[in-house]
């Protein structure tokens, strides 16, 4: 039997049991993950985005909006008080990626869908400070210059369909081929920061919106 001095002393015999022991506690805590409904199956209210709102996701990631903002709030008092329900795993079944992140510049945004109306997040993308004075975030008024059809929108069809993919193999409710037909023309002559806030109205909305 190996003692622990033995193990100390070993640099390459400490690197793979480490490794195991790593790969082993994974395994434990994550397998079991996918056999349980609760993580696996969308909660009431949750359904796939819609062409508009999967056009403004895509606007929020490439803008590096996860980069300060998480979408994440934990079962701690100081969190719920602040920002509403706790999020659940059943939230999260139709984003790819997800949004989840640790980096706070910004407050957490989970459950920022129908805080605000349309009119303050256009104003607080177009200038922050108009709204927020102490604000550090950028201006994003250029997304107002680009039609959502011409960028993101260029391939929603696609897209759409990788996410179809997805669904089937969860076995999860997805889109129709009607859908998906006609999201280029749901999207129409939306700009960018359309898509972008129908995104932002439509988070956490399931569990309700955040508190005052």
């Amino acid at each position: 039997m190996l003692k622990h001095e033995q193990i100390e002393k070993s640099v390459g015999l400490l690197i793979v049991l480490t490794l195991l022991t790593v790969i082993w506690g994974g395994l434990l805590e994550i397998v079991p993950l996918f056999f349980q409904k609760s993580t696996t199956t969308p909660i009431e209210g949750v359904k796939p985005y819609d062409a508009v709102r999967l056009a403004g996701r895509d606007i929020y990631v490439r803008e590096g909006c996860f980069l300060c903002h998480s979408q994440m709030i934990r079962p701690f008092r100081a969190e719920t008080e602040r920002y509403g329900h706790f999020s659940v795993a059943g939230e999260f079944v139709y984003d790819h990626p997800f949004q989840w992140g640790s980096k706070r510049t910004g407050p957490d945004l989970h459950r920022v869908g129908g805080r605000y109306s349309d009119e303050w997040q256009r104003a607080h993308l177009i200038n922050p400070r108009d709204v927020v004075p102490e604000s550090n975030m950028p201006a994003f008024a250029f997304l107002q210059n680009t039609k959502a059809k011409d960028s993101v929108g260029a391939d929603i069809e696609k897209k759409m369909e990788v996410m179809r993919g997805f669904a089937n193999v969860r076995g999860i409710p997805t889109y129709s081929d009607a859908e998906i037909k006609g999201a280029k023309a749901a999207i129409g002559d939306m700009t960018e920061m359309d898509v972008l806030i129908a995104y932002l109205q439509g988070m956490g909305t399931a569990l309700g919106t955040m508190k005052q």
